[in-house]
């Protein structure tokens, strides 16, 4: 996108290098303090994170921020597990686009779900920034494969489609959550829309051409050459030459060779 390039030409040197591997550290490093702290104290302290609008218009700004770094699990083995996950997600997406880039897709998320917040009071979870960097991934490598319980190989593009198929169990099962749940997946919509919208449109241009070429091939069965003696068509024998005789009618060359004895 050329808007991208301008912005990033001018201020690429700002963007954070390994911005999503620090958001994944600084997740479990929020779950060892609720882990060491008692029931009363981690509450408060997540509630010190999260993104209140109500306190966020008292000045509370550092929730802009601190509320990426509430883990989307409180279970040590699966938090540590999406932590690394989620480092190697943001190691393969800054490699196909670089930092800034990277930078930007997670502001524009934080941005999102902060609008959400403020205006409509929805939910800002984190666990959909998760997601939203699971399928920029997945839309750059969707045969990158993953194995499951160190066995079993799956591919990026089924994980995200699991993925995207239990966001949609839970938005079916509370409708409400659609609007949040868009507005929380605006940035992948973003980054990939038009994309995948001049794909389509492509796609669609290629087949009406190939359409049309169908449509203007001759039916199964037509020729263009008879010799008027014998009646065989190139149909009937491809090493057959026709001439054209003074008549306007053709001959092959088998039977031009037995009138004229050659």
């Amino acid at each position: 996108m050329p808007i991208i390039s301008k912005l990033e030409s001018k201020f690429g040197r700002f963007a954070i290098p390994g911005l999503v591997q620090i958001i994944a550290g600084f997740q479990l490093l929020v779950l060892f303090m609720v882990m060491v702290m008692s029931p009363e104290g981690a509450a408060a302290y997540l509630q010190f994170l999260e993104l209140n609008p109500n306190r966020l218009m008292h000045g509370e700004v550092w929730r802009l921020f601190t509320h990426v770094f509430i883990p989307g699990n409180f279970s040590l083995i699966w938090a540590l597990i999406g932590a690394m996950f989620m480092m190697w997600i943001g190691r393969g997406l800054e490699s196909a686009w670089g930092a800034f880039r990277v930078n930007l897709y997670v502001l524009g998320w934080m941005f999102a779900v902060t609008v959400g917040a403020l205006v409509f009071h929805w939910p800002a979870s984190g666990m959909f920034l998760f997601q939203t960097l699971l399928f920029a991934f997945a839309t750059l490598f969707p045969n990158e494969e993953i194995y499951i319980y160190f066995i079993l190989p799956v591919k990026m593009k089924w994980v995200a489609a699991l993925s995207a198929g239990m966001t949609a169990f839970i938005v079916i099962g509370n409708p409400a959550l659609l609007l949040p749940v868009l507005l929380a997946h605006l940035n992948f919509f973003v980054a990939f829309g038009p994309g995948f919208i001049s794909e389509r449109a492509r796609m669609a241009q290629v087949a009406s051409r190939r359409g049309k070429f169908e449509s203007a091939k001759p039916p199964e069965g037509t020729f263009f050459h008879q010799c008027s003696v014998c009646k065989k068509t190139e149909l009937d024998d491809a090493q057959l030459d026709f001439r054209v005789l003074d008549s306007g009618d053709e001959i092959c060359s088998v039977c031009r060779a037995k009138q004229t004895g050659g």
